[in-house]
């Protein structure tokens, strides 16, 4: 009978996952890096890959020092293995948020049973947060995969154990988590609720005695995973003992991670930020805490150490993050397979209350009332809303297509209630978020993506600069730098733009006939003569324009102004 069980729920879990693939992977192939971060990651992995250059990653020409290149290694793996760089630069947040979701699993049903792992990787798959960082090529959904691994192995130590060697993985993939964003020390927070109710000697947590060593080797496999980066690293900078790169390990060791945290110099917010956050963006996940206070308060009564821990440490790291001013809406995703982990056991009795059910029923029919009504809106009466969001994104008319897709997002709500009916609330739900998830990016990926990468913008610089022409960047993205058709000359990224600009122009001038300065024409200046401008487009918003050799007054001292073309 217990084999029986267990290949229904194996059978169970291949099938969500198969879910979970096709969700997440939508889109992947049709589009191509957007910024703000995608394109910088994938810029640096494809000059890792031209270069040879793994240790310290290269914006251009300039050293990258503002995460460690965890990230950029996967992507250039990828990049590797599959050719090519469109589709695979979003492969590791894929494969990211697919092993979040199979840690989630597991570690729900060793704490409990397969039925609750499921649950609980149910409800990470669902949540949007989750969503929105795995669809994007950026560092966070390898750290929580990092996280994630490191709070399964733990648990299932602190709670099924003794088992040490899934406490050293834990302690490992900790340090793994700090080479990639540096937060991932934040799973070790973990043992600080292990401590508390090992201390008031709650059931069910591990005891160990005369163990010392072996939780000291959990700081050890820490500490191994951070070195293999970080020896190799500081051995080369200060085998160098270049300012360059001396600088370098300044900044990705100090300014970039205790004093970015201890005086944060970006994203200022309030200390109840993350408060504001959940209850706008977690959604539909935040709606379950009102009704299960109840019974994490019976937990807290009938010490329940499986409930307590993972939800102590939500509350530890949404301290942590909220204590610095500097705050991001993606800090606290992390959280999310811990608070589903406190969830799941109560959510499954309440998929049997026929409230619930009603419930979720009536969100999915208000999603698709929302959904076709705003499409129908913006499609039909194309107020100024809509033709101004179409104009910054150069689609057609006022963006119908986008409008359409909207307004089909709607339906994929209205056929999930249609099918699933009242009684089978909570699947409408569940199916119409899915569908709708799926369908938006195949929809809208192609309308946007020509805008948003700067492929447009790019393919026009090309073609106005012709065959044998040369191309000069200043006041450059990244996306520019990715997009570019032919070996581009730079002047440094992070350079003021007029000290950028001051050295195309010493370059153009060795070749005036062939060559050309591409940049932003907010760093136009009084020396720029502006009937000689030639305008190429825009991308995310900004303007690009192209300056032949004569749209430069000779022997002029440059004043910053604003000039538009």
């Amino acid at each position: 009978m217990r084999l029986n069980d267990d290949r229904t729920s194996l059978r169970h879990f291949a099938w969500f996952m198969l879910i979970a693939f096709l969700v997440l992977a939508a889109g992947i192939g049709l589009r191509d890096p957007w910024p703000p971060d995608e394109p910088r990651f994938a810029l640096i992995a494809r000059q890792m890959l031209e270069s040879g250059q793994w240790l310290f990653p290269h914006r251009g020409m300039e050293l990258y020092s503002d995460k460690p290149p965890m990230l950029m290694w996967t992507e250039a793996a990828w990049m590797w293995l599959t050719g090519e760089w469109r589709g695979a630069f979003l492969l590791t947040s894929l494969v990211s948020g697919l092993g979040t979701l199979a840690l989630t699993w597991h570690l729900g049903r060793r704490l409990w049973d397969a039925r609750t792992g499921l649950v609980a990787a149910t409800i990470v798959l669902m949540s949007m947060p989750f969503i929105e960082v795995i669809r994007h090529a950026q560092i966070d959904p390898l750290n929580l995969f990092w996280i994630t691994l490191a709070n399964t192995g733990i648990l299932l130590h602190c709670l099924r154990g003794p088992n040490w060697r899934m406490y050293w993985l834990g302690c490992f993939a900790a340090g793994l988590g700090v080479i990639t964003k540096g937060v991932g020390v934040i799973a070790l927070l973990m043992l600080l609720p292990y401590v508390a109710c090992r201390a008031r000697a709650w059931p069910g947590v591990t005891l160990t005695r005369g163990d010392g060593w072996r939780w000291a080797a959990g700081a050890l496999a820490f500490f191994v995973a951070i070195a293999l980066w970080l020896g190799p690293m500081l051995a080369t900078a200060y085998g160098m003992r270049t300012p360059e790169y001396l600088a370098y390990v300044n900044d990705i060791l100090f300014r970039q991670t205790a004093e970015r945290y201890a005086d944060s110099w970006q994203h200022e917010e309030a200390p109840w930020f993350f408060l504001g956050v959940i209850l706008r963006g977690w959604l539909p996940t935040w709606l379950l805490i009102p009704v299960l206070l109840p019974r994490w308060r019976d937990a807290w009564r009938l010490r329940e150490p499986r409930v307590w821990i993972p939800l102590a440490w939500c509350l530890l790291v949404l301290v942590f993050f909220s204590i610095p001013r500097g705050k991001r809406e993606i800090y606290i995703v992390p959280m999310l397979p811990m608070l589903a982990m406190a969830m799941a056991p109560y959510v499954l009795d309440l998929l049997k209350t026929r409230w619930l059910q009603r419930v979720a029923f009536w969100i999915t029919v208000a999603c698709g009332v929302v959904f076709a009504a705003a499409g129908t809106w913006a499609l039909v009466a194309a107020p100024k809303v809509a033709r101004r969001f179409a104009e910054g994104y150069e689609l057609d008319g006022h963006g119908q297509a986008l409008w359409v897709s909207v307004m089909a997002v709607g339906a994929c709500f209205f056929v999930a209630a249609a099918g699933f009916r009242p009684r089978r609330g909570v699947a409408a739900l569940l199916c119409g978020m899915a569908l709708g998830w799926t369908l938006w990016p195949l929809a809208t990926y192609p309308l946007l993506n020509q805008n948003q990468s700067a492929r447009a913008v790019m393919a026009a610089a090309d073609e106005a600069i012709g065959p044998g022409g040369e191309l000069g960047l200043v006041a450059w993205r990244e996306e520019n730098l990715l997009q570019a058709r032919r070996p581009v000359a730079e002047f440094g990224f992070s350079r003021k733009a007029a000290d950028q600009l001051a050295a195309a122009r010493a370059w153009q001038a060795a070749d005036p006939a062939r060559r050309y300065i591409f940049l932003n024409d907010d760093a136009l200046d009084s020396c720029v003569v502006a009937d000689k401008v030639r305008p190429l487009g825009v991308a995310n918003r900004v303007r690009f324009v192209l300056l032949p050799a004569d749209a430069s007054r000779p022997a002029c001292t440059p004043q910053p102004v604003a000039v538009r073309s």
